[in-house]
């Protein structure tokens, strides 16, 4: 018998427990604020770049990652027009030049560029497993069709 729980506390953390007769499953779901989550998924080395560019330069890496929701990047917001995500990352950009000067855009801007990296570990497993699953897809059917 599975006996499941849900709840959600203050920040917006969703922790989900399943219990059975073997043991608890716990589940924890971060809830994302639109500038978060406008943060988009890039290939690693584009990911690594900018977190370089915001350690030298607040906001330099998140302008530069703006462009690349242009250039097709997936990011969790996926009901919002791709220019409205591109101007949340220009904000983003933004808030982090303006507040580079006591120290705490340039913080948040590592922070930032962090997250990239961290968005860009998975979208690069992601990415590995379905090209890899297409493949042995496409090996499959040629083989039934030889066969």
């Amino acid at each position: 018998m599975d006996q499941k729980d849900t709840e959600m506390n203050e920040k917006g953390v969703t922790v989900t427990s399943t219990t059975s007769s073997s043991g608890v499953v716990v589940q924890v779901r971060e809830k994302k604020g639109p500038l978060r989550a406008a943060i988009p998924y890039m290939p690693f080395p584009v990911a690594v770049f900018c977190l370089f560019l915001n350690t030298f330069v607040p906001g330099l890496g998140t302008f530069v990652s703006a462009f690349t929701v242009l250039c097709g990047a997936r990011t969790d917001l996926p009901d919002r027009h791709v220019c409205c995500v591109f101007w949340l990352n220009i904000a983003a950009a933004f808030i982090q030049i303006l507040t580079a000067i006591v120290m705490v855009g340039w913080i948040m801007s590592i922070f930032w560029g962090m997250d990239m990296v961290i968005l860009a570990s998975t979208y690069t497993s992601e990415h590995i497993c379905n090209t890899n699953i297409h493949y042995t897809g496409l090996l499959l059917s040629c083989l039934s069709v030889v066969c």
